[in-house]
């Protein structure tokens, strides 16, 4: 399988990425380029879509957003915006000349990609959303709903801590991750390219942005695009995990608020849908996008 590495000039600094497969193979498919969650991550923990590429013929981009991973490590606080990084989507596609693709988003990459879209940008023909989240305050609320559904030991360290301001403490960072087995990812030891990830979280990042999950404290804590997804006119596919952070009650109202969207919810997985079960997310995903170009001939471009 033909994978591929280089930077792209952004904002003074320069972005990673990875294409996996052949990406302007006349008779493949259209490639999908992957926004990655976080915010503060490295695309790492999505690397069971490279897959996707495996005798499919569709080329599957990866990059790291700028700041994260293997992209320049940028320390300006100015950076840390929603604009920066779909401005970023732009940066990469025009660098590796896609003038037609598929996009997904996972997470805090749904974010980047639905103010993408609502751009109106041309050449997307699908869009995937991955644990998708429209509605800053509303996922909190959920999400501070599983916390306090936690043992009331590890509730009273995690708010001790946060009132405090000790989230770097050992004793909150132990008790976060009772939330995250149970809602992150449900894998029992975490696979190594997750792992991976979570290692290479910028801390500064999520909190310029986020902060903890259940308590908003960042830029993006009114954030909402909920009154306009009815503005998406393009194929949508929403995916979720049945034990997912992102709550089915979270997704329902978005799925129903975009025209036409589909949604499968995973039965056995959380938030990481793609690692906690790989073969069946990639056959539901491949299986949409092909539709998308079956129905759509004119977005293969063939």
């Amino acid at each position: 399988m033909a994978v591929t590495e280089g930077t792209v000039p952004f904002r003074g600094f320069h972005t990673w990425y990875r294409v996996v497969g052949r990406l302007h193979d006349p008779d493949g498919k259209l490639p999908l380029l992957v926004v990655h969650g976080g915010p503060g991550l490295s695309h790492d923990y999505l690397e069971d879509l490279a897959q996707l590429a495996d005798g499919g013929g569709r080329a599957v981009i990866f990059y790291d957003q700028l700041g994260c991973g293997r992209s320049d490590q940028a320390e300006d606080p100015g950076l840390w915006t929603l604009d920066t990084f779909v401005a970023e989507i732009d940066a990469v596609r025009q660098e590796l000349g896609l003038e037609r693709f598929h996009l997904l988003g996972h997470s805090w990459g749904t974010q980047v990609a639905l103010t993408y879209v609502l751009g109106k940008p041309s050449g997307v023909a699908a869009l995937v959303l991955a644990g998708v989240v429209a509605d800053a305050p509303a996922y909190a609320a959920a999400a501070r709903q599983l916390k306090d559904s936690l043992p009331a030991e590890v509730r009273e360290v995690i708010d001790r801590c946060e009132a405090e301001g000790r989230t770097d403490d050992d004793a909150y960072l132990g008790a976060t991750m009772a939330f995250y087995q149970r809602w992150l990812c449900r894998l029992d030891p975490w696979p190594e390219h997750l792992v991976r990830s979570a290692l290479t979280m910028r801390e500064d990042i999520n909190a310029a942005l986020w902060g903890p999950e259940w308590n908003v404290t960042g830029s993006l804590k009114d954030w909402s695009v909920a009154d306009r997804l009815g503005e998406i006119d393009l194929p949508v596919l929403v995916t979720s995990g049945r034990h997912d952070m992102v709550t089915p009650e979270v997704v329902r109202p978005v799925v129903e608020s975009i025209p036409g969207a589909m949604w499968t919810l995973f039965e056995k997985s959380a938030h990481m849908a793609s690692a906690e079960e790989p073969e069946h997310y990639r056959q539901v995903v491949e299986s949409f996008l092909s539709r998308v170009e079956g129905e759509h001939p004119e977005a293969s471009g063939r």
